[in-house]
């Protein structure tokens, strides 16, 4: 109930209502506080005096259901009354629990009467402190404001509600804590005084005795004080009126001023808005459990959000680090050539000079040689090494002059680190995981199989602001193996064909954009049917056939035999129907079986490899496949008579009934892969598919002792 203690004070003084009455806008105030907020309006602005003088319906006019002033300021925090020469523009003030009240214009007179009972200023005008419509005050002032008797009760019982433990009624000295009361007796007793003053035999032994929170709760249940009419204080309630929407007396109806309006008896009525108001608290009691729920959803996503805020960091933490530790790498391999490339330029250089060094020292012992040379005397000796030393001299000058004293290498490093790439990258560096599309939810009332075809429905999460680009749906193969793609693309709606039959297959979908790919959906289980519904397909047959009955019943409009499959192909399971014999003229004989897709559609079933059959005239039938005729069997067929067909590729075989009974031995084993129910008929046979049935007794019993 402490929730419930705002809506019992007073949204002026703050405190619990005192005396409650209730403004037309359904608000409630104390009578004093309602008193002390009146500002009194000029006579000439009152509604009477304009209605005297005539002046036509102003910004100020009132309603006339309730006098109320259309006036209203609630988002504003002054408001003022237009032309009231009394009621200068006042700034509003809050009252304690924050709802704006406006102060009275002037101190209310001195009297000597309690605040209920004082007189009301003429042409007195209130302003409901909660939704700030005015309203001007008639004769009765406030008097004529209905009291809210039923607020005063629920404020005793809550005020009764929090008061101490009860205590012992009958101990002398320092009440103990009661332990019963007593309903007939309205007392309540401690257990020694229970035992001393209510001893349970004669006629006391007939009381009630009740724990003291229950006698406590019987106490507040007791009558209460009647209400009475506000035109008339000594009538009771009595009646209702529906158009008015509040309790009369006799006296009011006597008046006549509730003659042309619905009335109907108080209890009556107090029963119906009893009734509809428990309705609406059970609506608002859902709504009240969901907001519970969600509240618990929310502390537990702050939760979440902390644990995830700690997971996440590390992890940005961790990236980081590992790019530092990447470029701090890449560094020192970038420094390795760096060096490398310094240790190289150093030692061509170096060899360079050595070599010129070398040859320098050599160049100059030459040219001092030739200088001491030139200074002999001697022209037979002179002339005798002359030309050999020219030659040298012209020789040496050659070698100087091949590029001997150009720089083998440059000073300037030829690397050139671009690291603006990578400045970009790091600016450009963001959380992408986070515009990763959120995981779709599947909707699971608008997911179904049917036969052995699946459809599913997803969506992207309500509070999802990532654009998914597409989505990827998967299944798996139906025995609890890996999953695989069965659709990509932007639909949020897929049918899944080709399934096996009886069998549990799950499904999942994720979403996917530029950025990457999010997280799987739910897994969604689902079972195809056991049994298969189908009828024959007219997209694949020849153009010669003619179907009816819902594509369940063919003929052929040639005399040649053309060939019309079913449509839902078969590889796993077993598989039975039939097809009875409608019409029959003149003998033909049709063949039934099971064929590939693209098996041919203009000749007899079995005439090639893509087709397994049986063909049957009235007499006797044969087995066919690839054209090879086998086990020929005695029986034929009439008009009326059902041809069965049982495709088991749990044990790859293939068998034929007709009329109930086997024909033959096992048409053909080692049958595996998609297979579809085949005919082939002409225009003297007509047939009818029956599908969807059990497996025939015979059969399930030999498979079993088998």
């Amino acid at each position: 109930m402490e929730e419930m203690e705002e809506e019992l004070k007073c949204p002026v003084c703050g405190s619990f209502y005192r005396e409650p009455i209730i403004l037309p806008c359904s608000h409630n105030i104390c009578q004093a506080c309602a008193r002390n907020i009146l500002v009194q309006t000029p006579e000439s602005e009152s509604p009477q005096s304009r209605r005297a003088s005539g002046s036509g319906v102003s910004d100020y006019d009132y309603l006339d259901l309730d006098k109320m002033s259309l006036y209203s300021e609630a988002d504003s925090g002054y408001g003022s009354y237009g032309g009231f020469a009394s009621a200068p523009t006042t700034p509003c003030q809050k009252s304690p629990n924050g709802v704006r009240v406006f102060p009275p214009a002037m101190p209310p007179p001195a009297t000597h009467l309690s605040p209920a009972l004082a007189p009301v200023p003429r042409n007195s005008c209130i302003t409901c402190p909660q939704c700030h419509r005015s309203l001007i005050l008639d004769d009765r002032g406030l008097r004529g404001f209905p009291k809210n008797r039923v607020l005063e009760g629920v404020i005793d019982r809550y005020q009764q509600s929090k008061a101490a433990a009860l205590k012992c009624q009958l101990c002398e000295k320092a009440p103990k804590e009661a332990t019963v009361m007593c309903e007939q007796c309205d007392v309540f007793y401690c257990d020694p005084c229970r035992l001393r003053c209510h001893p349970p035999r004669g006629p006391l032994a007939k009381h009630r005795l009740v724990p003291p929170a229950q006698g406590r709760v019987s106490r507040r249940l007791s009558p209460r004080k009647v209400s009475t009419c506000t035109d008339h204080e000594l009538e009771n309630h009595s009646m209702y009126c529906v158009q008015c929407k509040m309790p009369v007396c006799y006296q009011c109806l006597e008046e006549g001023k509730h003659s042309s309006h619905e009335v109907k008896a108080l209890g009556a009525m107090w029963k119906l808005h009893k009734s509809q108001l428990s309705q609406a608290l059970n609506g608002l009691s859902d709504r009240a459990k969901e907001a519970k729920e969600f509240l618990v959803q929310l502390r537990n996503m702050v939760q979440q959000i902390q644990e995830n805020s700690v997971e996440f960091e590390a992890c940005l933490v961790a990236q980081c680090d590992a790019l530092i530790d990447a470029l701090n790498r890449r560094k020192a391999q970038l420094l390795a050539r760096v060096n490398k490339e310094h240790e190289h330029k150093l030692k061509v250089v170096r060899d360079q000079i050595s070599h010129c060094t070398v040859k320098l020292r050599q160049t100059t012992g030459l040219m001092e040689y030739c200088l001491e040379v030139i200074k002999e005397n001697d022209p037979s000796g002179f002339l005798q090494i002359s030309d050999a030393l020219i030659r040298r001299v012209h020789l040496t000058e050659d070698q100087w002059g091949k590029g001997t004293l150009t720089p083998r290498m440059t000073t300037d490093f030829d690397l050139s680190l671009d690291n603006s790439p990578l400045l970009q990258s790091i600016h450009q560096l963001d959380f992408v995981q986070m515009k990763i599309p959120a995981t779709p939810i599947l909707q699971l009332e608008e997911c179904c199989t049917h036969n052995n075809s699946a459809t599913l429905s997803w969506k992207q999460p309500p509070l999802s602001t990532v654009p998914a680009e597409g989505y990827i749906l998967e299944l798996d193969d139906g025995n609890g193996g890996q999953f695989r793609e069965v659709y990509v693309g932007k639909e949020t709606m897929c049918t899944v064909d080709g399934l096996h039959f009886n069998s549990t297959y799950n499904a999942r979908i994720k979403a996917f954009n530029k950025t990457g790919v999010s997280q799987y959906s739910k897994t969604l289980v689902l079972q195809t049917s056991e049994v298969a519904w189908f009828a024959f397909d007219p997209g694949s047959a020849h153009s010669d056939i003619i179907f009816s009955n819902d594509n369940l019943t063919v003929t052929c409009s040639s005399y040649d035999d053309r060939v019309v499959l079913g449509k839902t192909g078969f590889s796993k399971g077993v598989h039975y129907w039939e097809l009875t014999v409608d019409r029959y003229d003149n003998h033909p004989d049709p063949a039934f079986g099971v064929a590939r897709n693209n098996v041919m559609k203009d000749v007899m079933l079995g005439k090639d490899d893509k087709a397994w059959a049986m063909y049957v005239d009235n007499n006797r039938s044969w087995f066919m496949h690839n054209n090879s005729h086998t086990n020929r069997t005695e029986g034929g067929i009439t008009k009326g008579a059902t041809i069965g067909v049982l495709l088991d590729l749990n044990r790859k075989t293939l068998t034929f009934f007709i009329n109930d009974e086997q024909q033959g031995p096992i048409a053909f084993e080692n049958v595996e892969g998609l297979f579809f129910p085949a005919v082939s008929l002409n225009r003297n046979v007509q047939v009818t598919l029956h599908t969807g049935l059990p497996v025939p007794d015979c059969y399930s019993s030999r498979a079993s002792i088998a």
